[in-house]
């Protein structure tokens, strides 16, 4: 049978849990946009990417109906906003586990169970506007150290010329990532994700 697998409350850059957000009756001005993202990552933890409103994350925040769309436009605005500042955590997780393709690997199948909403939007580009910069740089951060990892196992560089042993290595990581996160890997693997990723991450490139 399928392990189970919930989802843990997802926030980058705050303090407070998803009860704290839905529950705090006002914020200052100044909050109101880390008030908006964190009630975006926890309706798209319940509901997925698509299953809520602007109306909806400002119920949950506790501002008026208008904030949202005040300070992110539209939808596509918030989900941006959300995909920028995963890809932000998700560059800061992998550089922190070096150039090591196995730690980096990790750190990976680490940032997507920690921070499950950000995750289930950031690989999704047709979900927000692909060409924001802050987006854009901190894809670029993240897109560097899994290519470095790749060398560091691949130190002939022809060896990955067209980029296939960098393609193979996101593929497998990611894929394990988002099979624990769907609940659909064998319940023998136990309840720990990292654990559970060592030795199928061990397999990279492994003559």
């Amino acid at each position: 049978m399928p392990r189970r697998c919930e989802l843990v409350n997802d926030k980058i850059g705050s303090g407070r849990t998803k009860e704290d957000t839905i529950e705090q009756p006002s914020y200052h001005h100044g909050n109101l946009r880390r008030a908006v993202l964190d009630a975006a990552a926890a309706a798209i933890a319940e509901s997925g990417p698509a299953g809520w409103s602007l109306r909806e994350l400002a119920r949950r925040a506790g501002v008026s109906h208008a904030a949202p769309a005040h300070h992110f436009g539209d939808k596509t605005g918030v989900l941006t906003a959300v995909a920028a500042e995963g890809y932000a955590g998700f560059a800061d997780a992998l550089e922190a586990a070096g150039d090591d393709l196995h730690a980096t690997g990790l750190a990976y199948v680490r940032f997507a169970v920690d921070h499950p909403a950000h995750f289930a939007v950031m690989f999704r580009p047709q979900l927000y506007r692909a060409d924001d910069p802050d987006l854009a740089a901190a894809r670029t951060r993240a897109d560097a150290v899994l290519t470095r990892g790749v060398r560091g196992v691949a130190p002939d560089a022809e060896r990955d010329a067209d980029g296939t042993a960098a393609l193979a290595a996101w593929s497998i990581v990611h894929g394990f990532a988002d099979l624990w996160l769907s609940g659909a890997l064998p319940a023998r693997l136990g309840d720990d994700p990292v654990a559970a990723a060592k030795p199928i991450i061990g397999h990279l490139f492994a003559e």
